[in-house]
């Protein structure tokens, strides 16, 4: 099957029975559930992209062993020129997502691009975990499937060290292995994208230290959200079932959050990529470099993100006729900054991209990280910016149904300004609340916090890539001149 459509992908969901609870109850098609179907309809929205004519080329490549289109999400970069048409193409969705959904196809497309291309990483557990990883990179791109993740395992209480307390009955652990596969029990948080998703990949958080050792934690799977056993749980849905003119974002770009059960799973082997090896579990993301490819995909999510807080900004802005006053300038000076340097942290990491010694074309690691780095303060920064901004305006927005009401006249004359229209200036601040202080904009806010692990543990994980040796030499140098 080459590049899905995206009426593809709404029937690959409805095909696949599957557990997913919200508000209590069981949902039986996430295409037509109230809280969800909207976050379906932007998913697909992103799969037909891939056959609109002006953008087949920058979405899609043709694939030399089938001669069909594929999504250029799943490219393996050999070149420079392919790193760079990738990011062209996650553009393209992040932009139409207005950098709001952080788990849109691609970011788990590049994942296993990654591993594909290291397969012979995988193969130091087993041989036959190499074939897994190439045959499964093969199967996603072929079907165009989604994917979701799960990194995280929940635990009862925390080590004052920062080790995961991987206790029985909590985490996710293999129970025991069978002919037909791995046998896993426990339960994984955060399967964002998890109702939406066609399939879900287990393995252990990039920056998560296990105890040394075979360990029946230590696993890296995937396999299809219907897997029987598979339960998600999923948190209350910001899609409020309003209409876009008051809920802009809420009403297009929920993605959902999931807690992920697994209650005796069965994992067929040939889904099995790594199990009991706790160092090549922990060294995935590093040793295959797909740390930074994912990296990139994220910058190119937060580089669309900044672009459209700064437009909302820029707007908000006019529609008061505040622009020119210093204080605005400085703020949206401020907004301006963030844009640039994540699109510098991302092009820098495409001009310096080398190849790694399984001869994929790696993004330049520093400032690939350092966008994730920077991406944790600034969006809560870009926020506060936004509520400065408007101010009491963020209040005076009177629903689509007042327009439509007694008092329709005296909000066309009262809330107009020199630069907008009631209804436009109405529409705007809406938006701008959905981004700066609604549920679905707090949830944003939370998820950049942490997207890339806590920032005290990126600020350390920067720390330890930093060549710190050839700053302070410069400075050694200069101590020794005459």
């Amino acid at each position: 099957m080459p590049a899905r459509t995206g009426q593809q992908y709404l029937d690959g969901l409805r095909s696949q029975e599957r557990h997913v609870w919200l508000g209590g109850e069981r949902v039986k098609d996430v295409t037509t559930h109230p809280g969800l179907r909207n976050g379906a309809r932007t998913i697909a929205a992103l799969y037909d992209m891939q056959h609109d004519p002006a953008l087949r080329d920058e979405m899609t490549y043709v694939a030399p062993a089938t001669g069909e289109r594929e999504g250029l999400s799943f490219i393996i970069p050999r070149t420079r020129e392919e790193l760079e048409r990738r990011r062209v193409m996650m553009l393209h969705w992040a932009r139409a997502t207005c950098g709001m959904m952080g788990r849109t196809p691609d970011f788990m497309n590049v994942n296993f691009a990654a591993w594909a291309g290291a397969a012979p990483y995988f193969a130091q557990a087993r041989p036959e975990f190499a074939d897994n990883v190439r045959r499964y990179h093969e199967h996603i791109t072929r079907h165009d499937l989604t994917l979701t993740h799960a990194l995280i395992n929940l635990q009862r209480s925390r080590d004052t060290a920062g080790t995961f307390k991987l206790e029985e009955g909590t985490a996710l652990r293999v129970v025991r292995e069978t002919d037909a596969g791995l046998v896993v029990r426990g339960a994984r948080i955060l399967a964002t994208l998890g109702p939406l998703a066609d399939e879900i990949a287990v393995y252990s958080p990039r920056l998560g230290r296990m105890a040394p050792g075979a360990s029946p934690f230590a696993i890296n799977f995937a396999i299809p959200c219907g897997t029987p056993g598979l339960q998600f749980l999923c948190r209350e849905s910001f899609d409020l079932e309003r209409s876009r003119f008051d809920h802009p974002l809420g009403s297009r770009f929920e993605e959902m959050d999931c807690v992920v059960f697994f209650d005796d799973v069965v994992v067929p082997w040939e889904r099995v990529f790594l199990f009991g090896d706790v160092d090549l579990v922990n060294g995935t993301g590093l040793k295959t470099h797909s740390n930074v490819h994912t990296a990139h995909q994220g910058a190119a999510k937060n580089l669309a993100k900044c672009e459209f807080v700064l437009g909302v900004a820029l707007l908000m802005t006019e529609t008061l006729g505040n622009a020119q006053l210093p204080h605005a300038e400085e703020r949206l000076g401020e907004l301006m900054l963030q844009t640039e340097l994540i699109r510098a942290c991302m092009r820098a990491s495409e001009a310096d991209a080398t190849l790694d010694e399984w001869g994929v074309m790696c993004p330049a690691q520093l400032p690939v990280e350092s966008s994730r780095n920077l991406f944790m303060t600034a969006y809560p920064r870009m926020i506060e910016i936004l509520q400065l901004l408007g101010s009491s305006s963020f209040m005076i927005t009177p629903s689509e149904a007042d327009f439509r009401g007694p008092l329709a006249p005296a909000i066309e004359q009262y809330l107009a300004t020199d630069a907008a229209t009631a209804r436009d200036r109405v529409k705007l601040f809406r938006l701008a609340w959905d981004v700066a202080g609604s549920a679905f904009g707090s949830r944003q806010v939370l998820y950049e916090r942490f997207f890339a692990s806590d920032p005290l543990t990126r600020a350390r994980i920067l720390n330890a890539l930093y060549p710190k040796r050839e700053a302070a030499d410069r400075v050694r140098d200069f101590l020794g001149r005459d």
